[in-house]
């Protein structure tokens, strides 16, 4: 009998082991799943509860199987939380080829820590990394959350890079006190809705999707792949309560997080008056204050107050002289209110290649704070910048909708388009060629917007530093000795003084061939353009424009010069040209690329390609002397 019973529980562990490694098997997935996928979700299933309007839970079962070392990301479990959102169970599983239980690990046995750069840490994130020398492996993951706010619901992304998925649920039960709105966005997919009793009970499903193509340059991750956007009727977030039903509500809500903290004490508000008791128009007013507090404040990151939403009185920034942005923004707010000037904060999604926030779907979709004064030609301020141009956006914040922070609620407004004047970069450089053709050179670098905070930064830089920016950012030559300092002039001049052991890149008999510019003014090489389907997104529109002077020593004169270029497209231009002075006995070199858009449309991507090839190609010419 004993015996009957070891060989009954021998069978029972075996097809268990069996039923989970067929369960799990890859034989059978069709092709076009697994042709593309690095990563293969079996399943996955998750509930989101909302209890009340303070409390939610979520609960997460995914099994997938990591095929090749691309999808090894998908083997770090990493999970954030906070005193708003706590990580309560976690556990991996890690299966064997033949569906066992090779591995298992706890919460307990993985590494939690802070994140934030600021003075002052609010988050963590618990993680683990699976190691493997062999694939596929197979991963089970289980874990709980709880949220003690329902601002936030968590969205139902079902599918991210490298995967291809077999099938995944999600479940959201909403009490009918919360109510839920949802969109889909690069998906179809619609909910099964019922009722149970104060409860709406809503149920995604998706099967058999394949791998979506990562694309260079395309949107960020959060709006390229397919996903469901959830957002409550009302909301409860650290024991505020609120409506997210309109932009309007929302900014009602997000005013009352800032009321009474933008009044600056008596003698400072007198300050700001004395500041700007001269100034011949409220504009110029505006600019003295702002750079009043970029030369005298600093940004850093502090998640504190309401969840990170409820900035520093303007009081206790003064006294500090540093702040976050929404800290910052509320400071500038505070000190043109005492000169009379009335402005917004506004909350913004800030990165170059994010959608704007969709004005049809209220949610909190927002991680920055600027300020806005509102006029017929507004004027945006970024106030964690203490170099950017005033009146100047970065093109993290352009192109966007911002929500202004109003006395009469939110309101949603668009954020100035970018422009290539807005970003330009210009070299003017001298070379004296010596007899045994070193040189010593002199570069006068001037940047405006995005290309003056990237010579701002370099400039503070160390040598070293400084050294591997020239050659890596700005596309310099290595020189063998450099010296680097800023001058007085507008946009940031600095003057750039290099030794060069040799300017001619090589010799043939008497003729010497040499690069047109001291450094590369295009050689990215975009990615290809056949079967694109998404947009293209360069950092931000500019103009870079350069002279080189190549002053020839006695003995040696021009022989040929490039042939003068004029390229353009939709996007895009590009001229250059060369000349020799003879009465200088110098060769000059003139070029100018202009990008006008930095969201390149998928149908006219293959143009804008071509140019740039083009402009790479142009780049090879070379200028010949002859001694």
């Amino acid at each position: 009998m004993k015996k009957f019973v070891a060989v009954f529980l021998i069978s029972v562990i075996n097809l268990g082991s069996f039923g989970q490694s067929a369960m799990y098997s890859l034989t059978g997935i069709p092709e076009a799943l697994k042709s593309k996928a690095s990563v293969i979700v079996h399943e996955e299933n998750i509930d989101l509860k909302v209890e009340n309007i303070g409390n939610a839970t979520l609960s997460v079962h995914k099994v997938f199987t990591v095929l090749n070392d691309d999808g090894r990301q998908a083997l770090t479990f990493n999970e954030f939380s906070s005193k708003n959102i706590l990580l309560e169970e976690a556990e991996i599983k890690v299966y064997d080829r033949n569906g066992k239980v090779k591995e298992k690990h706890k919460k307990r046995d993985m590494l939690t820590t802070a994140i934030g750069e600021g003075l002052i840490d609010d988050g963590y994130v618990t993680y683990y990394r699976i190691s493997t020398n062999e694939y596929p492996v197979t991963v089970e993951y289980n874990y709980e959350q709880k949220f003690k706010n329902t601002l936030n619901l968590p969205d139902y992304k079902y599918i991210h890079i490298g995967e291809a998925v077999l099938q995944s649920n999600f479940t959201a039960r909403i009490p009918a006190e919360v109510g839920l709105r949802y969109k889909g966005f690069n998906t179809a997919v619609k909910p099964v809705i019922s009722d149970d009793g104060n409860y709406k009970v809503y149920n995604w499903t998706v099967k058999n999707i394949s791998p979506i193509d990562y694309e260079e340059g395309a949107v960020s991750a959060n709006n390229k792949y397919p996903y469901v956007a959830l957002a409550p009727d009302n909301f409860s977030y650290y024991g505020f309560n609120g409506n997210l039903s309109s932009w309007k509500s929302f900014g009602s809500w997000i005013n009352q997080l800032y009321k009474d903290l933008d009044v600056l004490p008596a003698n400072r508000q007198q300050f700001f008056q004395q500041l700007v008791k001269d100034a011949a128009s409220d504009k110029e007013k505006i600019e003295r204050i702002y750079s009043y507090m970029q030369q005298n404040f600093r940004y850093v990151s502090i998640q504190l107050g309401v969840g990170g939403l409820k900035p520093f009185s303007a009081e206790f920034t003064d006294q500090k002289k540093y702040g976050d942005c929404k800290a910052l923004s509320n400071y500038m707010k505070a000190a043109l209110k005492s000169v009379g000037i009335k402005s917004y904060v506004a909350i913004i999604n800030s990165d170059y290649n994010a959608m704007p926030v969709d004005p049809a779907f209220p949610s909190n979709d927002f991680n920055h704070v600027i300020l806005c004064v509102p006029a017929k030609d507004s004027i945006w301020l970024e106030c964690t910048s203490s170099t950017i141009g005033f009146g100047e956006l970065g093109t993290f914040t352009e192109n966007k909708n911002a929500l202004l922070i109003t006395e009469e609620g939110g309101m949603l407004v668009p954020t100035p388009v970018s422009h290539f004047a807005a970003n330009i970069f210009s070299t003017v450089t001298t070379l004296s060629i010596a007899d045994d053709l070193s040189a010593q050179s002199e570069t006068i670098l001037t940047g405006k917007g995005e290309f003056k905070e990237i010579l701002d930064d370099l400039i503070k830089a160390n040598k070293d530093e400084q050294k591997q920016g020239l050659v890596s950012v700005l596309g310099f030559k290595q020189p063998d000795d450099f010296e680097w300092k800023k001058t007085e002039g507008a946009y940031g001049a600095s003057k750039l003084n290099m030794s060069i052991r040799s300017v001619p890149e090589f010799k043939a008999g008497s003729k010497l061939f040499i690069n047109p510019r001291v450094y590369k003014i295009w050689s990215k090489r975009l990615p290809k353009s056949e079967e694109r389907k998404s947009d293209f997104y360069f950092r931000f529109p500019f103009q870079k424009i350069d002279t080189t002077i190549f002053k020839l020593p006695p003995g040696v004169k021009s022989d040929v010069l490039p042939k003068d270029k004029d390229i353009k497209c939709r996007y895009a231009m590009y001229t250059s040209k060369a000349w020799f002075n003879e009465t200088e006995n110098a060769i000059y070199s003139v070029t100018s690329l202009v990008l006008n858009k930095h969201q390149i449309p998928v149908q006219d991507f293959a143009a804008v390609k071509t140019f740039f090839d083009d402009v790479i190609k142009d780049d090879a010419q070379r200028i010949v002397v002859k001694k």
